[in-house]
């Protein structure tokens, strides 16, 4: 048998497109800034009070391309560890391969917001010192565990007709027409 090599006039036809692994793939609505919220940031985001040890939140900022995070980073929420002239340093959990490791990166602050993930922590933590003070002069103990809701209290309901009488419906007998 003989094999005739065919020869193509023209390039190869792709049957795909080319798949793209840049830095930004994939981020067409994740690095887009909202309708009429375009714009350079407010000057109150660059004098925000951030400090050594703060939870902040990573969400860059897409108007301003200097000092962005990775898009894997978009949304996290860390620990700032250092605090530079015009950056942040966060640290944040990743995981990778089923380990979690702990990334150290540097963002500027255009692309950090203050956390609010210990707010319901500090809160319960000031109300429950306010409860064990008033508890200690008062004599009595107090239970500051936190318990699932119970279910509601049963009640009856008022009969729909206002008259208070209770009409019950009954189908007619059967009764053969033919």
């Amino acid at each position: 048998f003989f094999y005739q090599r065919v020869q193509l006039s023209s390039p190869p036809y792709y049957t795909n497109m080319p798949h793209s692994f840049g830095v930004r793939a994939r981020t067409r609505h994740m690095f887009a800034k909202k309708f009429r919220q375009h714009g350079m940031p407010h000057l109150s985001q660059y004098m925000l009070p951030v400090k050594v040890g703060d939870y902040v939140d990573i969400f860059a900022n897409p108007s301003i391309h200097k000092g962005m995070p990775h898009k894997h980073y978009h949304g996290r929420t860390g620990i700032v560890f250092n605090v530079t002239k015009s950056s942040v340093g966060v640290r944040v959990n990743k995981y990778v391969n089923g380990r979690i490791l702990e990334k150290r990166i540097h963002v500027r602050i255009e692309h950090i917001r203050p956390s609010k993930c210990q707010k319901e922590i500090i809160s319960r933590v000031k109300a429950n010192e306010a409860a064990k003070k008033a508890a200690r002069e008062g004599g009595e103990q107090v239970d500051l565990k936190r318990h699932p809701n119970k279910p509601k209290e049963g009640y009856f309901l008022a009969a729909p007709g206002g008259d208070g009488t209770v009409t019950t419906i009954q189908p007619l007998p059967f009764s053969d027409l033919v």
